[in-house]
């Protein structure tokens, strides 16, 4: 894979291995395996017993996520984590170096799911403090739309002030979906 592309993955491949943690019980957290006496191998139960309950509450957060992505997202995120379960430990390392790097805003949007969260920073501040009624309904809503949909959106957050944020969001969600692209494109244009 070319360096370009391969950087470009790191969010996808690393958001994988995150939400594996999450998903595969045997799958846990450095923090927990290295606790751990190499002889004596923790069931997952006991892991999670000895888990701070942050780590909980992350884990919990990553679980309900994956089960909040489409059936294809999810099945590009199997993908991406075979193909990092198939690189050398130098290039994960390297490829997790970089995650870690990134500001906890985009590590977090990308737990959204490869396809929202290469935008998730662009939308961020439309997205960034949803009300709790709205978190389902706009994920809903934006699993609905496409590329160029999500891209005009992304446009539309960006030049919005925060004070009229609440707003938009709440026109975006009463719109019925054939009268999205329509408000998309009128929007963009102002």
């Amino acid at each position: 894979m070319p360096t370009n592309r391969r950087w470009l993955c790191v969010p996808l491949l690393l958001s994988t291995a995150l939400v594996a943690h999450a998903v595969v019980p045997a799958a846990l957290p450095a923090s927990v395996e290295s606790t751990a006496p190499a002889a004596n191998v923790q069931t997952p139960q006991a892991a999670w017993a000895t888990m701070t309950p942050q780590l909980k509450r992350e884990l919990r957060a990553r679980y309900a996520a994956w089960q909040a992505l489409p059936e294809g997202e999810r099945q590009r995120i199997a993908q991406a984590a075979a193909a990092l379960a198939a690189m050398s430990a130098t290039q994960r390392d390297a490829l997790q170096a970089h995650f870690q790097g990134m500001d906890q805003m985009h590590r977090d949007g990308w737990l959204l799911g490869p396809r929202l969260g290469a935008f998730y920073a662009k939308l961020q501040p439309l997205l960034g403090y949803l009300p709790a009624e709205q978190r389902e309904p706009m994920l809903a809503l934006l699993h609905q739309l496409d590329a160029a949909q999500l891209e005009q959106l992304s446009l539309i957050s960006q030049r919005t002030p925060p004070q009229e944020r609440a707003a938009l969001r709440e026109q975006l969600l009463a719109l019925a979906p054939a009268q999205r692209a329509a408000w998309l494109q009128q929007n963009v244009a102002r």
